[in-house]
């Protein structure tokens, strides 16, 4: 149901208009005049308001004017008496969608407002689309399944995802989702918006491992103009573009104490101020986020707020690991080679059944992100129809190596790395010569830094850190003089 606030200082013109408004279906608001307008515009944010032109203080004009520094998509019809065109031509001038003349018929006013609101939801849809182009945000999952269909598997652990999925998206609730890297954390985000009561409207991502906080603070809440350097103008957050729907906080494990505090207060209150701004803005979204990360350790070792993981963690939802779930590799594995052949214009490739058979046996570190790269690969490089075993098995052994191997390696300065330590077959580490775990830590971001030559967006993926940890720790090694300065 579509919310229209009607702004007039004749309380029976407000009373005469919200029945017309009522009886065509629409949630009606009134206000006595343009401050009590403004703050339920900031309050409630209505889909349209209708308000007269010539009220005592402040004027409809003004009024447009002002509540365009809250919401510059929120439409206005005015009313105006006859006559006093020119008057509504300002109006318009100033911001106003449309305008009607006293007396006016109830379907005419009925027409204006639903053309208003459908002229705002455009601009608002295309809106989210430039965000979603922009960035900085997650990759989407563009086209194929939708839903619980984008869930692939029929395996135990698949199924109770599911079933998690299910409960959880009925609600209006927040969603934290954890899993290590790689397992599909906002496919099953995307699912829960898709079918939620919010599956209408936008979905944004937004990634807080890839900002710095200032940057982050004005992604997620926007700015006024001037608000800082090069804030030319006022710029909407994803708060605000989401309003209604839903909003994905990708490695929230990574923001800042500041950010956190900032987040926290949204949560509480369902509101929030732009950067450079003391106005209060009322909103409507569900907040899904997602870690990679240990969160109740991180609220442990003081890292994470622990008021703001309660706030987050109302509807939990974990993703476990594909080691957990083999039995879900060849329908994961069908599913990106036909979408590998869908978007290369080319017929499907089928694997042989001794290729699958290493791929049900490989561990897949990478999960299902491995998965699907694996298979992109293979379907682009592959000469036949067949995908062999001869082809893929040299993949996973070297992907493997990467990740077991002991052999020394040299940094570009000429730095030794110490070798890694072996696994225990359970999925832990040995560390055979007695070291402190920091040691054994640093000896891998070194040496997986080694391997992608000093990228440390890489790096961090790689090790299912953030960039931004990854440069704290960094930076504490090199005041301690443990690495090399140019790293």
């Amino acid at each position: 149901m579509s919310t229209v606030l009607v702004v007039d200082d004749k309380e029976m013109l407000r009373d005469s208009v919200g029945a017309t408004l009522q009886r065509a279906g629409f949630e009606v608001l009134t206000a006595p005049d343009a401050n009590a307008a403004l703050e339920t515009i900031a309050r409630r944010r209505p889909d349209a308001v209708v308000t007269d032109l010539r009220m005592p203080g402040m004027t409809g004009i003004e009024l447009v004017e002002r509540a365009r520094d809250i919401d510059d998509t929120l439409p206005f019809v005015v009313m105006t008496a006859y006559g006093a065109v020119d008057t509504a031509v300002q109006a318009i001038k100033a911001g106003a969608f449309d305008y009607i003349t006293k007396p006016f018929e109830g379907d005419e006013l009925i027409v204006a407002i639903k053309r208003a609101i459908d002229h705002a939801r455009l601009t608002r849809e295309n809106a989210v689309l430039r965000t979603n182009a922009e960035g900085p945000r997650t990759v989407a999952s563009g086209g194929g399944p939708t839903g619980l269909t984008r869930l692939i598997g029929d395996s135990p652990a698949m199924r109770r995802v599911r079933q998690q999925v299910l409960a959880v998206a009925e609600s209006h609730g927040t969603v934290l989702i954890c899993g290590e890297s790689g397992t599909g954390k906002e496919v099953v985000a995307r699912a829960v918006h898709e079918i939620s009561p919010r599956a209408g409207q936008p979905f944004l991502a937004v990634n807080c491992a890839a900002l710095s906080e200032s940057l982050l603070e004005s992604e997620l809440f926007g700015h006024e103009r001037g608000a800082f350097t090069g804030a030319e103008k006022l710029r909407k957050g994803r708060f605000e573009l989401a309003d209604r729907g839903t909003l994905l906080l990708d490695e929230i494990s990574e923001i800042t104490p500041k950010v956190q505090a900032k987040l926290l207060r949204v949560l509480q209150e369902r509101s929030f101020e732009r950067v450079g701004s003391s106005m209060t803005i009322g909103l409507d979204v569900r907040v899904i986020a997602t870690s990679n990360r240990d969160l109740p350790r991180s609220v442990a070792r003081g890292e994470f707020r622990q008021d703001l993981f309660f706030r987050l963690n109302v509807l939990p939802v974990h993703l476990p690991p594909l080691r957990d779930r083999l039995e879900d590799v060849p329908a994961l594995v069908s599913h990106f080679l036909g979408l590998t052949a869908q978007r290369e214009g080319k017929p499907a490739r089928r694997i042989s059944d001794d290729a699958m058979a290493v791929l049900r046996s490989y561990t897949w570190p990478g999960n299902v992100r491995e998965v699907q790269n694996v298979c992109e690969r293979a379907a682009v490089l592959c000469k036949g129809e067949v995908i062999e075993r001869s082809m893929i098995e040299p993949w996973l052994l070297a992907a493997d190596a990467m990740t077991t191997t002991g052999l020394e390696i040299k940094i570009a300065s000429g730095m030794a790395v110490p070798s890694l330590p072996t696994h225990n077959g359970e999925g832990g580490l040995i560390a055979c010569d007695g070291r402190q775990l920091e040691d054994i830590e640093r000896d891998a971001i070194i040496r997986t830094l080694a391997r992608f030559n000093g990228h440390r967006q890489r790096t961090a993926q790689s090790l299912g850190i953030g960039v931004r940890t990854l440069g704290l720790k960094l930076k504490k090694w090199k005041q301690q003089q443990l690495v090399e300065q140019t790293l």
